[in-house]
């Protein structure tokens, strides 16, 4: 018997319903995984707080790795057998198997394990786009600054960024996380709890700042990233773990050096299925040859989902969390 997260009202983890689920066989199009690992990631929260709008009652979770189970009419690049991973709607991953759309799934090759997979697809594939897409023109030698350098974005992010060449300051809060950061190529940490972040990026860029700030705080740290940006830099907001960021306004952006800022949603950069197999393509090369590794610092069971939860947002957490089946 099939069992799943579900939610019906919106609230704090004790929102979160372990219940036994019928799945069904697969209509056209579709087809039934039964997952190995599943993802945790920061933006489930928002589903279940209500930030993000989802019709009640649904299920929780983005991101998973399994196998397919059956396959339904026109279906045509997966069949019964095949490894797969994915990350976007809709929403139900927090579960031990589901229907899912086949266009939604990446191929997930036989060197990587499901836990890494579960731990890795939303956060490789935005540090994908984040460093290939949004921000192209960095180059070697260039240094940015990275909010939640410990996180677990952050941490594939550092890895990436120095295969690149690109050095970054990383942000943390306590130095123990800065040490996790450095390990995983972070260049410089400053530790924001008893350090003015601004102020340090500016001594360690000469006075100039940072070209670019990768931001998924939001709230508490929009000011602080727009303050650490060189002149026409550019702010990429790509996640409101604090809140989200003030209403922007444009004659601050003049005053303070022609600046740009951006709010992308990863969901835009795999729409398309050959840009997603780019991105993935990138990601999963670099981890199966150990160029970039997934560190997965927690586990939980499906059931513990509430648990995960209240850990994920106390802030006590560090790099990747999964949940094994």
């Amino acid at each position: 018997m099939a069992h799943a997260i579900r939610f019906y009202e919106t609230g704090g983890p004790e929102v979160l319903k372990w219940e036994t689920v019928e799945v069904g066989e697969p209509g056209p199009g579709e087809v039934r995984i039964r997952h190995e690992a599943v993802g945790l990631n920061f933006a489930d929260t928002y589903f279940r707080t209500g930030m993000y709008p989802a019709p009640l009652p649904a299920g929780m979770g983005v991101e998973a790795a399994g196998v397919i189970e059956a396959v339904g009419p026109d279906v045509t690049d997966f069949r019964e057998g095949d490894r797969v991973t994915y990350t976007g709607s809709p929403l139900g991953a927090y579960s031990t198997e589901r229907i899912m759309p086949a266009d939604h799934l990446i191929a997930l090759p036989d060197g990587i394990e499901f836990d890494t997979a579960a731990a890795m697809t939303m956060r490789g594939l935005t540090t994908s786009y984040l460093l290939r897409r949004i921000a192209p023109t960095l180059k070697a030698g260039d240094t940015v600054l990275l909010h939640a350098a410990a996180g677990g974005v952050g941490l594939i992010f550092c890895q990436w960024a120095k295969i690149l060449g690109i050095n970054v300051i990383g942000t943390t809060s306590s130095d123990a996380k800065a040490e996790v950061a450095r390990a995983h190529g972070c260049s410089e940490v400053i530790v924001y709890t008893r350090e003015d972040v601004a102020t340090r990026v500016r001594e360690l860029t000469d006075g100039v700042g940072v070209p670019v700030v990768f931001d998924s705080i939001g709230a508490t740290t929009y000011e602080t990233s727009l303050n650490s940006l060189a002149r026409r830099g550019l702010l990429v907001c790509f996640g409101t773990a604090s809140g989200p960021i003030p209403p922007i306004d444009a004659m601050q952006l003049a005053v303070k050096g022609s600046l740009f800022v951006t709010r992308p949603a990863l969901a835009d950069y795999i729409a398309d299925p050959a840009e997603r197999a780019d991105l993935a393509n990138e990601l999963f090369g670099h981890v199966a040859t150990g160029r970039i590794k997934i560190g997965i610092n927690q586990r939980y069971t499906l059931a513990e989902a509430e648990q995960a939860h209240r850990d994920l947002e106390a802030g006590i957490s560090v790099g990747s969390s999964v949940f094994a089946l």
